[in-house]
């Protein structure tokens, strides 16, 4: 996850129309030397009634455990391996190694490619033609209707986030993300989106409150025209959605694909501030932000479990919802 640069408030996303008792995702980081077995973390995934998960690369001894699990799956690639997946048989090869070697017994779900290039970075170049040819892949594979192609941004992208109104790609985004969009538009496919309130609150507490960060506001915070904000977590969303507006893709769904709170490690970093972030983000998901009203929000908290050798800040090892002995951090339920 990358820090957030907010002006006044800050944003970021949400989106997919969901019915029933829909539980929340978890993403399943490995930067950890002391976590449990991949069939361990499966079976810690269904005995809590966790449907979805995200990984971040394809690991083969994960995919082995999810064979006949049911659980669905956002399976990512490392952005330094996006430019050898712009060679189109290189591309046929991942997907056939990872996709295809597991399907149906592994249920993907989205294939995100590449996370959190930012339009300044080499990889930039790379991300859209590596989109391209996973995407024929999978059609080539007849899978277009059950595997979305996709890639995951976070809040940098946004030039003006406030009011959420406001919301548009900064300048020097527009040539990298506009293309792309296009693409999810034209095929379907919604734009993933890591969304913390957590960062935009500590790089901007004076304008920012911690009830405001954390779903605890007694009452309206943000008025923008006819829409109200009580959370933070609205208002990146819906800046995220009004940025999609005014680049033509007023319909295109955001898939919240992180989002957390850490536990130690950094400015209200606590386990009773992250206990709440995640009961509250829970409950609030499932009825939409202020733009898009009554559509539940597909959500994956990042993280399964806290990684003690992610590489950053303190606090990046300190998202987890279960500690690596298996056990919850935080009284929660999923669904």
């Amino acid at each position: 996850m990358a820090p957030i640069l907010l002006l006044l408030t800050g944003f970021l996303i949400s989106g997919l129309e969901l019915t029933g008792a829909q539980s929340v995702g978890v993403c399943y980081g490995r930067n950890g030397n002391n976590l449990p077995s991949d069939g361990e973390v499966v079976d810690l995934y269904k005995s809590n009634g966790i449907g979805t998960m995200r990984i971040y690369e394809p690991y083969q001894t994960t995919l082995d455990a999810l064979r006949g699990s049911n659980i669905e799956l956002i399976i990512g690639m490392l952005n330094g391996k996006l430019q050898e997946l712009t060679d189109a048989t290189a591309a046929t090869n991942w997907v056939q190694n990872n996709i295809i070697k597991y399907w149906p017994d592994v249920k993907f779900k989205y294939i995100a490619v590449g996370n959190e290039v930012h339009p300044d970075k080499a990889e930039a170049q790379f991300v859209l033609p590596a989109m391209q040819n996973i995407h024929n892949a999978i059609v080539a594979a007849n899978l277009q209707d059950q595997i979305k192609v996709s890639t995951a941004i976070d809040t940098t992208l946004l030039g003006n986030n406030s009011p959420p109104s406001a919301g548009s790609f900064s300048d020097s985004a527009r040539s990298y993300i506009i293309p792309i969009v296009n693409f999810l538009v034209s095929n379907g496919a919604p734009l993933l989106a890591n969304v913390y309130p957590y960062f935009a609150f500590t790089y901007n507490p004076q304008d920012i409150s911690l009830p405001f960060a954390l779903f605890t506001s007694p009452g309206v915070v943000v008025t923008d025209g006819s829409l109200q904000y009580q959370n933070l977590f609205d208002a990146l969303l819906d800046a995220h959605y009004s940025a999609l507006e005014k680049v033509g893709a007023p319909n295109l769904q955001i898939v919240v694909s992180e989002s957390g709170w850490p536990s130690e490690g950094g400015t209200e970093a606590t386990i009773d501030n992250a206990g709440t972030y995640y009961k509250n983000l829970i409950n609030h998901v499932k009825g939409g932000t202020p733009k898009k009203s009554g559509q539940a929000i597909e959500t994956y908290l990042f993280a399964m479990f806290d990684e003690n050798i992610k590489e950053g800040l303190e606090t990046e090892k300190h998202f987890g919802v279960f500690s690596p002995n298996k056990q919850p951090k935080y009284q929660i339920s999923f669904t």
